[in-house]
C-alpha cells in the first residue's frame, strides 16, 4: 500500500522569500507525478511535483500551466 502524497506543501518564494502554499493538483490521475501549484501574496506562481522525474521536468517547464500528462 502506497502513501497518499501530502496535499499542501509550503516553499519560500523565489521572489518575495515569504511561504508559500502551494496545492496538490487534480490534473493527474496517474501515480507517475503529484503536480503541484500555489501563488505567493506577492504574485509570483509556484509549482512544484513529485513523482517521476520525465513527468516532473515536463510539468516545471510548462509555463502557462496548461500542462497534463498523456499516457
Amino acid at each position: 500500500m502506497r502513501n497518499k502524497p501530502s496535499r499542501t506543501l509550503t516553499f519560500k518564494c523565489k521572489k518575495c522569500s515569504k511561504p508559500v502554499t502551494v496545492f496538490l493538483q487534480k490534473v493527474s490521475a496517474c501515480s507517475h507525478i503529484q503536480p503541484y501549484q500555489g501563488i505567493c501574496t506577492c504574485g509570483e506562481v509556484m509549482r512544484h511535483a513529485t513523482g517521476q522525474k520525465e513527468a516532473v521536468e515536463s510539468y516545471l517547464s510548462s509555463e502557462d500551466g496548461s500542462w497534463s500528462h498523456h499516457h
